[in-house]
Protein backbone atom coordinates (compact mmCIF):
# COMPACT_ATOMS: atom_id res chain seq x y z
CA UNK A 1 0.00 0.00 0.00
CA UNK A 2 1.43 3.38 -1.04
CA UNK A 3 0.97 6.87 0.39
CA UNK A 4 -1.88 7.81 -1.91
CA UNK A 5 -3.70 4.60 -1.03
CA UNK A 6 -3.44 5.45 2.67
CA UNK A 7 -4.96 8.86 2.05
CA UNK A 8 -7.77 7.31 0.02
CA UNK A 9 -8.50 4.73 2.71
CA UNK A 10 -8.63 7.25 5.55
CA UNK A 11 -10.83 9.61 3.55
CA UNK A 12 -13.18 6.74 2.81
CA UNK A 13 -13.34 5.84 6.50
CA UNK A 14 -14.02 9.41 7.53
CA UNK A 15 -16.76 9.69 4.87
CA UNK A 16 -18.48 6.58 6.20
CA UNK A 17 -18.20 7.69 9.83
CA UNK A 18 -19.78 11.04 8.91
CA UNK A 19 -22.92 9.13 7.89
CA UNK A 20 -23.43 8.32 11.56
CA UNK A 21 -21.66 11.16 13.39
CA UNK A 22 -22.60 14.76 12.62
CA UNK A 23 -19.84 17.30 13.20
CA UNK A 24 -16.99 16.30 15.56
CA UNK A 25 -14.58 16.46 12.61
CA UNK A 26 -11.53 16.75 14.86
CA UNK A 27 -12.54 13.69 16.89
CA UNK A 28 -13.07 11.66 13.70
CA UNK A 29 -9.69 12.71 12.33
CA UNK A 30 -7.86 11.93 15.56
CA UNK A 31 -9.46 8.49 15.78
CA UNK A 32 -8.11 7.73 12.30
CA UNK A 33 -4.66 8.97 13.34
CA UNK A 34 -4.65 6.94 16.57
CA UNK A 35 -5.71 3.75 14.80
CA UNK A 36 -2.87 4.02 12.29
CA UNK A 37 -0.41 4.99 15.04
CA UNK A 38 -1.36 1.97 17.18
CA UNK A 39 -2.57 4.16 20.00
CA UNK A 40 -5.69 4.49 22.15
CA UNK A 41 -7.98 7.44 22.77
CA UNK A 42 -9.50 8.97 25.89
CA UNK A 43 -12.77 10.66 24.92
CA UNK A 44 -14.17 13.31 27.22
CA UNK A 45 -17.60 14.83 26.78
CA UNK A 46 -21.03 15.18 28.32
CA UNK A 47 -23.59 12.44 27.60
CA UNK A 48 -25.18 12.51 24.17
CA UNK A 49 -22.29 13.99 22.18
CA UNK A 50 -21.82 10.85 20.06
CA UNK A 51 -18.95 9.01 21.77
CA UNK A 52 -20.57 5.57 21.51
CA UNK A 53 -21.80 6.24 18.00
CA UNK A 54 -18.29 7.25 16.92
CA UNK A 55 -16.75 4.00 18.16
CA UNK A 56 -19.42 1.85 16.50
CA UNK A 57 -19.11 3.73 13.21
CA UNK A 58 -15.33 3.29 13.12
CA UNK A 59 -15.60 -0.46 13.70
CA UNK A 60 -18.34 -0.80 11.09
CA UNK A 61 -16.49 1.21 8.44
CA UNK A 62 -13.37 -0.96 8.82
CA UNK A 63 -15.22 -4.32 9.09
CA UNK A 64 -13.76 -4.88 12.57
CA UNK A 65 -15.26 -6.58 15.61
CA UNK A 66 -16.77 -4.16 18.12
CA UNK A 67 -17.28 -4.56 21.85
CA UNK A 68 -18.57 -2.31 24.60
CA UNK A 69 -18.15 -2.48 28.36
CA UNK A 70 -20.21 -0.22 30.60
CA UNK A 71 -17.90 0.44 33.54
CA UNK A 72 -19.55 0.48 36.97
CA UNK A 73 -18.23 0.56 40.56
CA UNK A 74 -19.02 -3.14 41.08
CA UNK A 75 -17.18 -4.33 37.96
CA UNK A 76 -14.40 -6.87 38.45
CA UNK A 77 -11.31 -7.46 36.25
CA UNK A 78 -12.64 -10.91 35.28
CA UNK A 79 -15.77 -9.23 33.88
CA UNK A 80 -13.73 -7.66 31.07
CA UNK A 81 -10.73 -10.00 30.76
CA UNK A 82 -12.44 -13.36 31.25
CA UNK A 83 -12.09 -16.23 33.68
CA UNK A 84 -11.97 -20.00 34.00
CA UNK A 85 -15.34 -21.78 34.20
CA UNK A 86 -15.68 -25.24 35.73
CA UNK A 87 -17.46 -27.74 33.48
CA UNK A 88 -19.44 -30.10 35.73
CA UNK A 89 -19.91 -32.63 32.94
CA UNK A 90 -16.27 -32.96 31.89
CA UNK A 91 -14.91 -31.96 35.29
CA UNK A 92 -12.43 -29.55 33.72
CA UNK A 93 -11.85 -25.82 33.67
CA UNK A 94 -12.37 -23.96 30.39
CA UNK A 95 -11.33 -20.40 29.69
CA UNK A 96 -14.14 -18.01 28.87
CA UNK A 97 -12.82 -14.89 27.19
CA UNK A 98 -14.18 -11.53 28.20
CA UNK A 99 -15.44 -8.68 25.99
CA UNK A 100 -11.93 -7.22 25.75
CA UNK A 101 -11.18 -9.80 23.04
CA UNK A 102 -12.28 -7.63 20.15
CA UNK A 103 -10.81 -5.14 17.67
CA UNK A 104 -12.52 -1.91 18.71
CA UNK A 105 -13.43 -1.68 22.40
CA UNK A 106 -15.53 1.11 23.87
CA UNK A 107 -14.69 1.40 27.58
CA UNK A 108 -17.69 3.51 28.52
CA UNK A 109 -17.28 5.79 31.56
CA UNK A 110 -13.94 4.26 32.48
CA UNK A 111 -13.67 6.56 35.49
CA UNK A 112 -16.61 4.75 37.15
CA UNK A 113 -14.65 1.50 37.54
CA UNK A 114 -12.41 0.79 40.56
CA UNK A 115 -8.64 0.87 40.26
CA UNK A 116 -8.24 -2.90 39.72
CA UNK A 117 -10.46 -2.83 36.63
CA UNK A 118 -8.76 0.26 35.25
CA UNK A 119 -5.39 -1.43 35.74
CA UNK A 120 -6.55 -4.54 33.88
CA UNK A 121 -7.65 -2.42 30.95
CA UNK A 122 -4.43 -0.39 30.90
CA UNK A 123 -2.35 -3.57 31.00
CA UNK A 124 -4.23 -4.92 27.98
CA UNK A 125 -3.73 -1.62 26.14
CA UNK A 126 0.01 -1.64 26.73
CA UNK A 127 0.77 -5.36 26.34
CA UNK A 128 -1.82 -6.11 23.63
CA UNK A 129 -2.66 -9.19 25.66
CA UNK A 130 -4.11 -10.34 28.97
CA UNK A 131 -3.14 -12.88 31.62
CA UNK A 132 -5.72 -15.65 32.03
CA UNK A 133 -5.07 -18.37 34.58
CA UNK A 134 -1.36 -17.62 34.52
CA UNK A 135 -1.10 -17.70 30.73
CA UNK A 136 -0.45 -14.68 28.52
CA UNK A 137 -3.11 -14.59 25.82
CA UNK A 138 -2.71 -12.14 22.93
CA UNK A 139 -5.57 -9.89 21.91
CA UNK A 140 -6.83 -9.68 18.33
CA UNK A 141 -4.96 -7.33 16.00
CA UNK A 142 -5.72 -4.53 15.55
CA UNK A 143 -6.74 -3.66 19.11
CA UNK A 144 -8.08 -0.13 19.56
CA UNK A 145 -9.57 1.25 22.80
CA UNK A 146 -11.79 4.30 23.03
CA UNK A 147 -12.31 5.06 26.72
CA UNK A 148 -14.87 7.68 27.69
CA UNK A 149 -15.26 9.74 30.81
CA UNK A 150 -17.94 12.18 31.88
CA UNK A 151 -16.42 15.52 32.98
CA UNK A 152 -19.51 16.88 34.75
CA UNK A 153 -20.24 14.19 37.32
CA UNK A 154 -17.79 12.91 39.90
CA UNK A 155 -20.00 11.14 42.46
CA UNK A 156 -19.18 7.44 42.50
CA UNK A 157 -16.22 7.81 40.16
CA UNK A 158 -12.54 6.89 40.32
CA UNK A 159 -10.74 9.51 38.18
CA UNK A 160 -7.82 8.20 36.16
CA UNK A 161 -4.51 9.36 37.67
CA UNK A 162 -2.32 11.46 35.39
CA UNK A 163 0.22 8.64 35.18
CA UNK A 164 -2.46 6.33 33.80
CA UNK A 165 -3.80 8.91 31.37
CA UNK A 166 -0.29 8.93 29.90
CA UNK A 167 -1.09 5.49 28.44
CA UNK A 168 -3.52 7.07 26.00
CA UNK A 169 -2.14 8.45 22.78
CA UNK A 170 -4.74 11.25 22.62
CA UNK A 171 -7.21 12.96 24.85
CA UNK A 172 -10.08 14.20 22.69
CA UNK A 173 -12.65 16.64 24.04
CA UNK A 174 -16.03 16.32 22.30
CA UNK A 175 -17.98 19.54 22.68
CA UNK A 176 -21.65 20.33 22.02
CA UNK A 177 -22.82 20.54 18.39
CA UNK A 178 -23.31 23.80 16.54
CA UNK A 179 -26.91 24.87 15.77
CA UNK A 180 -26.73 23.68 12.15
CA UNK A 181 -25.19 20.39 13.29
CA UNK A 182 -27.92 19.90 15.89
CA UNK A 183 -30.53 20.44 13.17
CA UNK A 184 -28.90 17.75 11.04
CA UNK A 185 -28.81 15.40 14.05
CA UNK A 186 -32.52 15.91 14.58
CA UNK A 187 -33.25 15.29 10.90
CA UNK A 188 -31.27 12.05 10.94
CA UNK A 189 -32.53 10.68 14.23
CA UNK A 190 -36.19 11.73 14.11
CA UNK A 191 -36.81 11.56 10.36
CA UNK A 192 -37.55 8.67 8.01
CA UNK A 193 -34.23 8.67 6.15
CA UNK A 194 -31.56 6.14 7.15
CA UNK A 195 -27.78 6.56 7.07
CA UNK A 196 -26.11 3.16 7.17
CA UNK A 197 -22.33 2.98 7.57
CA UNK A 198 -20.73 0.63 5.01
CA UNK A 199 -17.46 -1.27 5.37
CA UNK A 200 -14.65 -0.15 3.05
CA UNK A 201 -12.79 -3.47 3.50
CA UNK A 202 -14.00 -7.03 3.22
CA UNK A 203 -13.98 -8.68 6.62
CA UNK A 204 -11.39 -11.33 5.70
CA UNK A 205 -8.67 -8.80 4.84
CA UNK A 206 -9.52 -5.83 7.10
CA UNK A 207 -6.90 -6.60 9.77
CA UNK A 208 -4.12 -7.12 7.18
CA UNK A 209 -4.92 -3.80 5.47
CA UNK A 210 -4.70 -1.91 8.75
CA UNK A 211 -1.41 -3.58 9.64
CA UNK A 212 0.00 -2.38 6.28
CA UNK A 213 -0.95 1.17 7.20
CA UNK A 214 0.87 0.90 10.53
CA UNK A 215 4.09 -0.33 8.92
CA UNK A 216 4.31 2.64 6.55
CA UNK A 217 4.18 5.15 9.42
CA UNK A 218 7.68 4.19 10.55
CA UNK A 219 9.12 5.05 7.14
CA UNK A 220 8.01 8.71 7.17
CA UNK A 221 11.00 11.07 7.29
CA UNK A 222 11.55 13.84 9.84
CA UNK A 223 14.05 16.65 9.26
CA UNK A 224 16.47 17.48 12.08
CA UNK A 225 15.02 20.98 12.73
CA UNK A 226 11.61 19.40 13.32
CA UNK A 227 13.11 16.82 15.66
CA UNK A 228 14.65 19.67 17.68
CA UNK A 229 11.29 21.45 17.66
CA UNK A 230 9.53 18.42 19.15
CA UNK A 231 12.25 18.13 21.79
CA UNK A 232 11.90 21.87 22.47
CA UNK A 233 8.15 21.54 23.13
CA UNK A 234 8.74 18.74 25.63
CA UNK A 235 11.57 20.67 27.30
CA UNK A 236 9.57 23.89 27.51
CA UNK A 237 6.88 22.08 29.52
CA UNK A 238 9.28 20.25 31.85
CA UNK A 239 9.85 22.19 35.11
CA UNK A 240 13.54 22.53 36.04
CA UNK A 241 14.51 20.81 32.80
CA UNK A 242 17.34 22.02 30.52
CA UNK A 243 14.91 23.54 28.00
CA UNK A 244 12.29 24.85 30.43
CA UNK A 245 10.63 28.16 29.60
CA UNK A 246 9.79 29.88 32.92
CA UNK A 247 6.63 31.55 31.57
CA UNK A 248 5.33 28.07 30.69
CA UNK A 249 6.76 25.74 33.33
CA UNK A 250 5.75 28.03 36.23
CA UNK A 251 2.26 26.52 35.98
CA UNK A 252 3.35 22.89 36.01
CA UNK A 253 4.32 20.32 38.62
CA UNK A 254 5.35 17.76 36.04
CA UNK A 255 5.75 17.83 32.29
CA UNK A 256 5.32 15.18 29.59
CA UNK A 257 7.41 12.02 29.77
CA UNK A 258 9.45 10.59 26.88
CA UNK A 259 6.25 8.74 25.95
CA UNK A 260 4.77 12.16 25.22
CA UNK A 261 7.60 12.95 22.81
CA UNK A 262 7.10 9.59 21.12
CA UNK A 263 3.38 10.22 20.77
CA UNK A 264 3.93 13.69 19.33
CA UNK A 265 6.46 12.47 16.76
CA UNK A 266 4.42 9.43 15.76
CA UNK A 267 1.24 11.44 15.34
CA UNK A 268 3.05 14.02 13.23
CA UNK A 269 4.18 11.21 10.94
CA UNK A 270 0.63 9.91 10.59
CA UNK A 271 -0.61 13.44 9.86
CA UNK A 272 1.89 13.64 7.01
CA UNK A 273 0.77 10.29 5.59
CA UNK A 274 -2.89 11.25 5.75
CA UNK A 275 -2.03 14.36 3.77
CA UNK A 276 -0.28 12.29 1.11
CA UNK A 277 3.32 13.16 2.07
CA UNK A 278 6.32 11.10 3.15
CA UNK A 279 8.00 13.80 5.25
CA UNK A 280 6.77 15.68 8.32
CA UNK A 281 6.02 19.41 8.17
CA UNK A 282 5.68 22.00 10.93
CA UNK A 283 1.88 21.89 10.55
CA UNK A 284 1.88 18.13 11.16
CA UNK A 285 3.56 18.66 14.53
CA UNK A 286 1.41 21.67 15.44
CA UNK A 287 -1.82 19.73 14.78
CA UNK A 288 -0.70 16.96 17.14
CA UNK A 289 0.45 19.06 20.12
CA UNK A 290 -2.85 19.54 21.97
CA UNK A 291 -4.40 16.06 21.67
CA UNK A 292 -1.06 14.31 22.26
CA UNK A 293 0.11 16.34 25.28
CA UNK A 294 -2.87 17.96 27.03
CA UNK A 295 -3.40 14.95 29.33
CA UNK A 296 0.31 14.53 30.07
CA UNK A 297 0.77 17.82 31.94
CA UNK A 298 0.20 18.07 35.68
CA UNK A 299 -0.74 21.60 36.68
CA UNK A 300 0.25 23.14 40.01
CA UNK A 301 -1.81 25.16 42.46
CA UNK A 302 -0.96 28.45 40.76
CA UNK A 303 -2.41 27.24 37.46
CA UNK A 304 -5.59 26.05 39.13
CA UNK A 305 -5.96 29.30 41.08
CA UNK A 306 -5.52 31.36 37.92
CA UNK A 307 -7.69 28.99 35.87
CA UNK A 308 -4.86 28.27 33.43
CA UNK A 309 -5.67 25.18 31.35
CA UNK A 310 -3.21 22.67 29.88
CA UNK A 311 -4.33 23.74 26.41
CA UNK A 312 -3.37 27.35 27.10
CA UNK A 313 -0.01 26.25 28.55
CA UNK A 314 0.79 24.26 25.42
CA UNK A 315 -0.34 27.13 23.22
CA UNK A 316 2.02 29.46 25.09
CA UNK A 317 4.88 26.96 24.72
CA UNK A 318 4.51 26.69 20.94
CA UNK A 319 4.27 30.45 20.55
CA UNK A 320 7.53 31.01 22.45
CA UNK A 321 9.47 28.48 20.40
CA UNK A 322 11.01 29.48 17.11
CA UNK A 323 9.25 27.96 14.12
CA UNK A 324 11.63 25.43 12.52
CA UNK A 325 12.75 25.54 8.93
CA UNK A 326 12.25 22.05 7.51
Amino acid sequence: MDVQSIRAVTEAVRAEVRKAVVGQEEAIRLCAVALVAQGHILLEGVPGTGKTLLAKAIARSLALDYGRVQFTPDLMPADIVGTAIYDLVNRTFTLRRGPIFTNVLLADEVNRAPAKVQSALLEAMEERGVTLEGQQTPLPAPFFVLATQNPIEYEGTYPLPEAQQDRFLFKVVMGPPKPEELREILNRTTGAATYAVQSIFDRAHAADKIEELKMLVREVMVAEPLERYVIGIIGACTPNGPGAIPEVSQYLRFGPSPRGAQALMLCAKVNALLDGRVSVSYEDVADAVLPALRHRLLRNFQAEAENVTTDSILDQATKRLKKPRA
